[in-house]
């Protein structure tokens, strides 16, 4: 039996090789990570008996790149981009952050009065919040006794 010696730069060498292998599978372009649009941005939605909620974290985007409409009473669309940074006179040796367009859009669980939708941008969090149509809020039926 033969056994090869691993130096530890071989080593290196070899896991920046499958690093690479691996990014130009999962869809990076020239050595940037893409936003994995399925699923990006991760939503929190919850409701109280006046509003709906919505609450995603988008650190490193700027308001004037997003646009969030509600459509059709119940569908709630955020699309945006975050853009790489420029470096001038600079080598990047690791890009791991991810970049480009996003699009998510989730039916919402009650209709909204999209004329009232108010959102907040505040330390890279956006919270959404929808006020529920008249038709849609709870009502308490009080019960007679005859």
């Amino acid at each position: 039996m033969f056994a090869t010696r691993w130096q530890a730069r071989d080593m290196w060498a070899e896991m920046d090789r499958i690093q690479h292998q691996m990014q130009r599978l999962l869809g990076s372009r020239n050595g940037q990570r893409q936003l994995d649009t399925a699923i990006y941005p991760p939503l929190d939605l919850w409701e109280d008996e006046e509003n709906l909620y919505v609450e995603t974290e988008l650190p490193g985007f700027e308001l004037e790149e997003l646009d969030i409409m509600v459509t059709g009473d119940n569908q709630l669309s955020v699309k945006g981009q975050r853009k790489p940074p420029e470096v001038e006179g600079g080598t990047w040796h690791r890009q791991e952050r991810g970049y480009g367009h996003f699009s998510r859009m989730i039916e919402l669980p009650e209709h909204v009065d999209p004329e009232k939708v108010s959102a907040q941008f505040k330390h890279g969090v956006l919270t959404i919040t929808m006020p529920k149509k008249e038709e849609s809020r709870p009502r308490r039926i009080e019960v007679k006794c005859s």
